[in-house]
């Protein structure tokens, strides 16, 4: 199987940014780790391996990257406007310079947007807000609005809202969307949302799957 580690200066987040490659060929994974996971995430799990057939065949290939939920919306220290100023940097990075690598390496025209935990919430917001660049989002055990208070999990924004909440928050924007152009493009999204039975977000999954 074909890996590579790939280093670079994101220009977006002022910052070194790591990720690795999985594959030679197939439909474009993006993969966005957990909360506390890092770029070999995907690979230390195992999940790579369960996919060692469809990736070696050239069916799929994996870029799985690094978060910065540390510097985002788990920044405790940092005001919440500045947790939700570091995610819209993140989600710069990830569609000027992330995609467009991607898309050099490999020609396949489908790409698929997929997370796990906190990273299934990323790998969602940035799908249904740029859909035309995405053809289908596999998300796992994701949360959709980072404003509710479940359980043990806080409201991660300590109850600061603003208009970049409201438009970063799938369960918030997705509703009210009346833009006919963006909906075409939503309802070309092959969507897959997975949750278990006793999840604390199972409401929230079924919530946004009603949408």
């Amino acid at each position: 199987m074909n890996r590579e580690y790939h280093k670079w200066w994101s220009k977006h987040l002022h910052r070194d940014m790591e990720l690795l490659v999985f594959g030679h060929a197939g439909a474009k994974v993006l993969v966005y780790p957990t909360r506390d996971g890092r770029f070999y995430e995907y690979e230390t799990i195992g999940m790579v391996n369960a996919l060692k057939h469809k990736i070696e065949q050239g069916w799929l290939q994996l870029y799985c990257i690094d978060g910065i939920y540390s510097e985002s919306f788990y920044c405790n220290w940092a005001h919440p406007s500045g947790r939700i100023q570091r995610h819209q940097q993140f989600e710069l990075y990830v569609l000027n310079e992330v995609l467009p690598f991607m898309h050099k390496k490999n020609p396949h025209p489908c790409v698929i947007s997929h997370g796990l935990s906190l990273g299934a919430f990323h790998a969602a917001s940035i799908a249904f807000r740029h859909p035309e660049q995405f053809k289908k989002l596999v998300a796992f055990s994701g949360r959709y609005d980072l404003t509710l208070s479940v359980e043990s999990f806080d409201d991660l924004l300590d109850g600061f809202y603003n208009e970049d909440v409201y438009f970063h928050t799938p369960s918030h924007f997705l509703p009210n969307l009346d833009c006919e152009e963006w909906l075409e493009k939503l309802r070309a999204l092959d969507i897959i949302l997975v949750i278990g039975n006793q999840d604390p977000f199972l409401e929230n999954n079924q919530q946004l799957s009603y949408v």
